[in-house]
């Protein structure tokens, strides 16, 4: 049996920056997220053979995670970059990657991650998965090859959960289930001598500029800011008893509690 894998990956700022984030090579990196869904399609080719397609929508930045992927074993790297994207929400970001995903071809398993590390929203997968009408299964555990389709466990409020569906289907990857194998520096260097990345903007996928970014999408980021809290520590002397009573007396002085 030979699937074809396609994991949609993206490159995230390390930081929260002040003001509008703009990614560079120096404050970006591959979605933490993104690397166990990365190892999942790897070990799920290694068992059944197959290929392994990366895509990812961006900056030209995001070049280097697709790298980075190429270095881990995809067969195959996308990378969907446009100005007119610039501001896209999650929503215009899954319309993107459904018309690319139509424009890759036939593919088995479509995979995600939990979410990014940057806007933790948790919205691309399965909205690229409705988009594109097919079965979604979110934070898998495992994922087994059958004749016809997948079987699917994840564990969602200590239970374990088992789903079965018809290929093609789309799955988010739990971050604890598949532990991303490493990537050498030589690794990396071998795939930059003969990078093979495909490049798409807007025409190539058939979109229109008022279908993207800010003008198509309707919600936005205004900022990105770090939250500063000024705490202090206040330790509480005497017995257990003696602390409690204290402790009582300082949250009604503030109103915590009545």
């Amino acid at each position: 049996m030979s699937v074809h894998i396609i994991v949609c990956i993206k490159s995230v700022v390390k930081e929260a920056p002040q003001g509008v984030a703009k990614r560079t090579p120096e404050n970006s990196e591959l979605n933490p997220f993104d690397r166990p869904a990365l190892e999942a399609a790897l070990e799920i080719r290694e068992h059944h053979g197959g290929s392994v397609t990366v895509l990812t929508m961006g900056p030209p930045v995001s070049m280097e995670v697709l790298a980075e992927a190429q270095a881990m074993g995809t067969d195959r790297a996308v990378l969907v970059s446009d100005r007119a994207l610039a501001g896209s929400d999650t929503l215009v970001t899954s319309k993107v990657l459904a018309a690319a995903i139509d424009k890759i071809g036939a593919f088995d398993l479509l995979l995600f991650g939990t979410r990014t590390a940057d806007s933790d929203t948790g919205q691309v997968g399965p909205q690229t998965a409705a988009l594109l009408n097919i079965a979604f299964v979110s934070r898998a555990k495992t994922i087994t090859a059958q004749e016809e389709g997948w079987e699917i466990k994840r564990i969602m409020d200590a239970w374990e959960e088992i789903w079965q569906a018809a290929s093609p289907m789309a799955a988010t990857i739990d971050p604890r289930a598949f532990a991303p194998r490493p990537v050498g520096l030589v690794g990396i260097s071998r795939v930059y001598e003969k990078l093979a990345i495909e490049h798409w903007s807007l025409q190539d996928l058939g979109l229109k500029v008022e279908e993207v970014g800010l003008m198509g999408s309707p919600t936005r980021v205004a900022a990105l800011e770090q939250i500063k809290r000024n705490r202090k520590c206040h330790m509480l002397e005497g017995e257990p008893r003696e602390q409690a009573a204290e402790l009582m007396a300082r949250l009604t002085k503030m109103g915590a509690i009545d």
